[in-house]
């Protein structure tokens, strides 16, 4: 059993990031930054209760949806005149484990089947099950640099492509990536860390009250699961609607002219390299606004989800201060 997303305490930056997440899939993903112990990987796992239903095409490996890019297999099925029918999924969190295979992670074609039969024969890996799903990896930072290799290549192209002794497969892997890690066993490489649309750090919490309610909930969870499950369900149906309604509300929600003014105004002001960091201000202010159930995008918006949009893009000139940059950032959003 999973514990409750609405009952997780505090940490509402990274409960938020996540949401934001479903709301929006194009802001990028979150990477969750934190020392041990503080929840991370149980927020993440939780959230899978709370993901709504998506339309794919019925019997389809890969998720394909359809009325976007298709799989090599339904592509054919178009080709040859079968219809292609559609039902409906909930999402996951599928998870990508440390040390795992290239193969594991992109599938593999079975040479000596086709050899035997003539028929290409695909087996699937985790980009197949993480199409239009969320991919979440523990302790990110640990991965080894061939498979980060790999989902920067099909986080870039929204494509996994596998070619073996000249027969080739493709299917769709547009997946939001979610990542955490403990910062002090080591750093993202920066081309990765930039991969990531959100990012939130998370800590200890330090009030009394908090750590002990976080006490009575896992003792309680922990005796009684199934009580404790049904005494948050109602608060889980209450968040899993309110998402819901902000995703069928997001094409709705204008972004007024002074909103794009407002983001080019800060952005400019930091070092940042490129243009990402002013597009997922704009997209998470615009999933954040719907999550309210509100028309237009206001400067509040911006101010709430600015600093985990822009932290891990900051950069620092020579001999500057790491943390003078986001002094700045702090700087500019409280007079904002």
């Amino acid at each position: 059993m999973i514990f409750p997303f609405t009952a997780i305490v505090d940490q509402e930056e990274m409960k938020l990031g996540l949401i934001l997440n479903v709301i929006d899939p194009s802001i990028g993903g979150l990477l969750i930054m934190g020392e041990k112990g503080t929840a991370k990987s149980t927020t993440v796992r939780a959230l899978a209760d709370l993901l709504p239903e998506i339309e794919v095409v019925k019997g389809c490996r890969f998720n394909c949806d359809p009325n976007g890019f298709l799989c090599i297999e339904c592509l054919e099925k178009k080709k040859n005149g079968e219809p292609l029918e559609i039902e409906k999924k909930k999402m996951k969190v599928i998870e990508l484990p440390l040390g795992v295979t290239e193969d594991r992670v992109v599938g593999t074609i079975d040479i000596e089947y086709a050899i035997s039969y003539g028929k290409r024969h695909f087996e699937p890996g985790l980009l197949a099950q993480a199409n239009r799903n969320f991919l979440y990896i523990d302790e990110v930072n640990l991965l080894e640099d061939h498979i980060v290799d790999l989902l920067l290549d099909s986080a870039a192209m929204g494509v996994n492509r596998v070619e073996r002794e000249g027969i080739s497969f493709f299917h769709p892997a547009k997946f939001i990536l979610v990542g955490s890690m403990n910062p002090e066993e080591g750093e993202l490489r920066p081309q990765f860390l930039d991969r990531f649309g959100l990012c939130v750090e998370v800590r200890a919490l330090i009030d009394k009250n908090l750590r002990k309610e976080i006490l009575k909930r896992k003792i309680e969870f922990d005796s009684y699961p199934e009580k404790f499950l049904e005494k948050w369900k109602p608060e889980q149906e209450k968040l899993r609607e309110r998402i819901i309604k902000a995703k069928e509300f997001l094409p709705n929600v204008e972004i007024p002219e002074e909103i794009y003014e407002t983001v080019v105004t800060l952005t400019s002001q930091l070092s940042l390299d490129g243009h990402r960091g002013d597009i997922v201000i704009l997209k998470a202010a615009k999933a954040y606004a719907a999550f309210e159930q509100r028309k237009v995008v206001k400067k509040e918006d911006i101010k709430k989800v600015a600093f985990f949009s822009l932290r891990h893009r900051l950069k620092r000139a020579p001999f500057e201060e790491p943390e003078s940059e986001v002094k700045k950032l702090y700087e500019f959003l409280s007079i904002l």
